[in-house]
């Protein structure tokens, strides 16, 4: 069993800043790529960013240039910095991990196995 947790996450000005953290035990962290999803009241879960085992890095249009992922195998842990916040950035962001290789990326919801509980991040205009 893999246990997701995220923290982080917040209310913030539009412009601002936050650094949502998520570490996963319970298997092999180097093993596991990790993404990030959110899901907005009455919208469908979206795809934020996700990190390969190898470190390859995607990103949703809608972030790019603002939001940074990263991994440290060490501390089994993925940050995803978000910078330039914007009132659409307000979601629940869920943090997940696969340990399927996907040759296409990790864009789809499906493809992950372990998910985290939740952080709300809440952008103010």
């Amino acid at each position: 069993q893999v246990l997701v947790v995220e923290s982080g996450g917040g209310l913030v000005q539009a412009g601002g800043s936050l650094r949502l953290s998520c570490v996963a035990s319970g298997r092999t962290f180097s093993s596991l790529a990790m993404g990030w999803f959110r899901q907005a009241p009455g919208k469908e879960r979206e795809f934020v960013a996700a990190i390969s085992r190898r470190g390859y890095l995607y990103y949703a249009d809608s972030v790019k240039g603002r939001f940074t992922l990263s991994r440290d195998n060490s501390k089994n842990m993925v940050s995803l910095q978000m910078n330039s916040l914007k009132p659409e950035d307000t979601a629940v962001y869920y943090c997940a991990g696969t340990s399927q290789y996907l040759s296409g990326g990790y864009y789809s919801d499906a493809s992950y196995d372990y998910w985290g509980q939740g952080a709300q991040v809440t952008v103010s205009s």
